[in-house]
């Protein structure tokens, strides 16, 4: 907080795009728990940015988050070697009635799932990025 009670530049910053790099490094990782340490992560790296060197706040936080979630990836890849089953996130409830988005969410989530396990974590990031973000 700075002397008249408002938030400083940097925090502000993140927080307004906190949403949307928790939904980069979920979409990425496929779980609430990775995300939110890559967000931390991202969190640590953003506070030490000079505000003044960037020319567009939302674009340099996804790309730390991603540069953060590939990162992740490749730790659990190192991991989870001995894993055979197929890539799925874990379940990600926003809300309590999720009856109307489930009957969607199933007819796509197979496809997608199947190209996510199928790329390289820079070539998943790259589809998250343009495909779901338009990035």
């Amino acid at each position: 907080m700075s002397q008249d009670g408002r938030a400083e530049p940097a925090t502000e910053a993140f927080v307004a795009h906190r949403n949307l790099l928790f939904t980069v490094a979920y979409e990425m990782l496929g779980s609430a728990t990775d995300a939110e340490d890559v967000l931390q992560e991202t969190w640590l790296r953003w506070v030490g940015v000079d505000l003044g060197t960037v020319r567009d706040q939302r674009a340099y936080l996804v790309r730390i988050t991603t540069r953060q979630a590939l990162v992740r990836l490749r730790t659990l890849g190192r991991r989870k070697e001995s894993y055979v089953g197929p890539w799925l996130p874990e379940p990600l409830l926003t809300t309590p009635d999720v009856a109307e988005d489930v009957e969607l969410a199933e007819s796509v989530s197979m496809a997608m799932l199947l190209v996510l396990e199928t790329l390289q974590p820079t070539e998943r990031a790259v589809f998250v990025l343009r495909e779901v973000f338009d990035l």
